[in-house]
């Protein structure tokens, strides 16, 4: 009897490592709520203080400190002090801290020590954010976030909700990176073929057509890639000679904004009476490198136009509301006479696996100069993996989740509604199918325009 006993409590013990087994490898957030929290937790209170004294992370105590530890607590031997945990929060995906820092450290020597943090207690990354002078947090992942992707139900802390706030991916510390058009309006995303360029435009786009926006598309391959989301464009170029006569109307669109913005004495388009305020307009270019490049001089003049009026609108369409999302796979000074000038004032970026170092010097270099070489490591493996940076010089790994173009375009069917009619674009507005499925009906044939 006490035989058969040992045996049922062996196959227990196996089956429950089985299942753990299982759970780590198949389904990490289970695992981790059930054993990476609880054994991070008490890592990471049982060895704080040392932990903090090795990585090099305590400053000796105040006089005043020092005073009361020798005159008050009668204890000889001050020690030297580490910051002061605040509190302490756990997810699905890992645990977050918030830190005092003591007086002389400031958050560059926490994130200096971050990978001596994660090999102590045992995470899969520590990333250090600023919360506010003298705090910090952080943001501890139980295991790798960007295997599998799936979006938290919450925005960044530092995020408010708004009318053109997009969720579009996932960051490597759990949180969810956004295009928030009203902090960085104009933005550029590069990637080889096959990196996941086309998948984030497709979460982008499916973000944006829940919102009260316009979008605009130019597509030069022929509107292989957004035709179908003609339901839900207010206007759709699919040739340089469409594109050229869709900016000029754009810009004299910003211009007819600008007067409005005068005539109430205001500086942007939100300090209007919300009846008055016009619709904003978000312009996707895919394939940028299709607008500069020519094939006979004669062309030359055109792609001058088109570039001086995507450059000006770069510059001034933020106050009236229009707004840039430039893709390309690769997007520098060798396409041409602009292009510099251009990307300069496209402050987001997003760059996915590239096939040289100079693509990704050329869309990070100026921002975020450390952030080149995250970018030229994304394995070709991980398609939709990316690094995200801005003109703070802040930087972040992304990865999208996983979206069909059927997907997408579903999206822009079931919100067709919101698309808005915008007189000045009639001519470009493209003509949509009774049926969701992607085709060359979508589009109905218009005379170029030049």
């Amino acid at each position: 009897m006490s035989d058969l006993s040992t045996v049922i409590e062996v196959a227990g013990a196996l089956s429950a490592a089985g299942g753990l087994g299982y759970a780590k490898a198949r389904s990490p957030r289970v695992f981790w709520s059930l054993v990476g929290a609880p054994v991070a937790r008490v890592r990471f209170s049982v060895t704080y203080r040392a932990t903090m004294d090795v990585c090099g992370l305590t400053v000796q105590p105040s006089r005043l400190r020092a005073f009361m530890v020798r005159n008050v607590a009668r204890r000889q031997d001050v020690q030297p002090v580490p910051p002061q945990v605040r509190r302490v929060r756990y997810s699905s995906t890992g645990m977050r801290a918030t830190l005092r820092l003591p007086a002389g450290l400031e958050p560059a020597d926490v994130s200096a020590a971050s990978e001596r943090l994660r090999h102590a207690w045992g995470v899969h990354s520590v990333h250090v954010v600023e919360v506010k002078p003298g705090f910090v947090e952080l943001r501890m992942t139980g295991y790798d976030v960007l295997r599998r992707v799936k979006m938290p139900r919450r925005l960044p802390r530092n995020t408010t909700a708004g009318p053109l706030v997009v969720p579009v991916a996932l960051r490597e510390d759990g949180t969810a990176f956004v295009r928030d058009y009203q902090k960085v309006p104009h933005a550029l995303t590069v990637g080889a073929n096959q990196s996941g360029k086309s998948m984030y435009q497709r979460n982008l786009i499916s973000g944006l057509a829940k919102l009260p926006v316009g979008l605009i598309g130019i597509d030069c391959k022929r509107g292989v890639e957004q035709r179908g989301y003609a339901p839900r464009l207010s206007a759709l170029a699919i040739t340089p000679d469409e594109a050229d006569g869709l900016l000029e109307a754009l810009v004299g669109e910003m211009e007819e904004r600008f007067d409005l913005l005068s005539s109430h004495r205001v500086p942007d388009m939100w300090g209007l009476p919300a009846k008055l305020r016009p619709v904003p307009l978000v312009v996707l270019v895919d394939e940028v490198a299709e607008l500069f490049l020519v094939a006979a001089k004669k062309d030359e003049e055109r792609r001058d136009r088109m570039v001086m009026r995507m450059i000006r609108l770069a510059q001034m369409a933020r106050a009236v509301g229009i707004f840039l999302e430039v893709c390309g796979q690769r997007f520098g000074s060798d396409l041409g006479k602009g292009a510099t000038a251009l990307r300069a004032q496209l402050t987001g970026r997003v760059v996915h696996r590239v096939n040289d170092k100079q693509t990704a010097e050329m869309a990070l270099g100026d921002i975020a100069p450390e952030a080149v070489f995250a970018a030229t490591t994304i394995p070709p493996d991980r398609p939709g993996v990316a690094v995200a940076g801005d003109s703070s010089g802040g930087w972040s790994r992304i990865r999208t989740p996983a979206m069909t173009p059927a997907q997408a375009v579903a999206v822009c069917h079931e919100f067709a509604h919101l698309t808005p009619h915008l007189a000045a674009l009639a001519p470009f507005r493209p003509a949509v199918s009774a049926t969701p499925a992607p085709g060359p009906s979508l589009l109905k044939p218009r005379p170029a325009t030049g």
